[in-house]
């Protein structure tokens, strides 16, 4: 897989473009925000790490999560996602024309991952939170069409079209799904956790909505893993105000036990560390070191794969796998 085919580079450097357009407008001075403590650990201990457009990145001396603080209200942040243009752009000019690659090479393989790790029953209910266009739902019920699928996606718009699938839809963020609705058996979130202003009450809430033995099934970014680590700042990866929270491996593991989950798995199955990292060198002149620039300018594509299956195979990808069960 390569990172042109799930998003175009012009489209998404143009959508950067209009999130810093998008911070001078909603956040022109961070007079409201507060600071916050590690997302993972809860430790007040942290160093400064950098600033990225008025944002800054500290990382926790416990636990080494790196996150912004001081952050934005959670009233600040739901009013940016309401009216931003930058969201607005993201998804009828990043997502959109995308999706059925997107289909394709990412949601595809996790409805097959899904069914080869957990085989869910027959009468299962399942849940994916920040649903967006339903594409997983749609790709798991291939496998499983007799289980009783919803879609939780606070976006009007986007829970429309779930709707116009067929596929159920609650209206609303999870934290507003109400007690009286029938447990789940399989909770899923991708590439939601690294939004979310208190990740550990989102976690509580999996829990509480989850049956006993149910599986809660998430992805996000790794800030140790390969290609935010050569990057780091320079990270697109690294786009505040979306993108707050940054677990690694050993501390994402320890958040879902602190929220009473048992972890099952924390793996980093990604598979465009380095074509993102050759991109920024070959396509946008960022000179990261004789070593790494000699790779993606003499190197075939037999050494980048085997370098990319090493990235994963030892946990180093930026993108992070983590199963965990109630």
């Amino acid at each position: 897989m390569k990172e042109e085919e799930i998003r175009k580079r012009d489209i998404f450097n143009k959508y950067l473009e209009l999130l810093k357009e998008d911070i001078e407008k909603f956040f022109p001075n961070d007079s409201s925000f507060f600071n916050s403590n590690c997302p993972a650990c809860d430790s007040s201990d942290s160093k400064f790490e950098f600033e990225k457009h008025k944002f800054c990145y500290v990382s926790c001396k416990q636990c080494s999560t790196l996150y912004v603080s001081p952050r934005p209200t959670l009233p600040d942040m739901k009013r940016f996602y309401t009216n931003s243009a930058s969201t607005s752009f993201w998804v009828n000019e990043f997502f959109k024309p995308h999706a059925e690659n997107r289909r394709k090479l990412i949601f595809r393989p996790r409805a097959k991952y899904v069914y080869q790790l957990l085989s869910p029953k027959s009468n299962s209910v399942i849940g994916d939170i920040g649903a967006g266009f339903g594409i997983f739902l749609e790709e798991l019920a291939k496998y499983y069409p007799e289980a009783r699928y919803v879609a939780i996606e606070p976006s009007v718009k986007q829970a429309q079209i779930c709707r116009d699938k067929g596929i159920n839809v609650l209206t609303c963020l999870l934290e507003e799904v109400d007690e009286s609705i029938e447990k789940f058996n399989l909770l899923t979130a991708f590439e939601l956790f690294e939004h979310l202003f208190c990740p550990y009450d989102f976690l509580c809430n999996v829990y509480r909505l989850l049956k006993p033995d149910g599986h809660f099934l998430m992805t996000t970014l790794n800030p140790c893993g390969f290609d935010i680590q050569l990057l780091w700042e320079k990270s697109k990866s690294l786009s505040p105000p979306h993108h707050l929270n940054f677990f690694n491996p050993n501390s994402i593991a320890l958040l879902f036990k602190r929220c009473g989950f048992e972890v099952i798995e924390v793996s980093t199955p990604g598979r465009l560390d380095w074509d993102i990292v050759e991109g920024m060198i070959k396509k946008e002149n960022t000179d990261l070191g004789r070593f790494w620039n000699l790779i993606a300018n003499t190197k075939d594509e037999k050494c980048k794969s085997q370098l990319q299956q090493w990235i994963s195979n030892n946990n180093l990808s930026s993108h992070m796998r983590v199963v965990a069960k109630k």
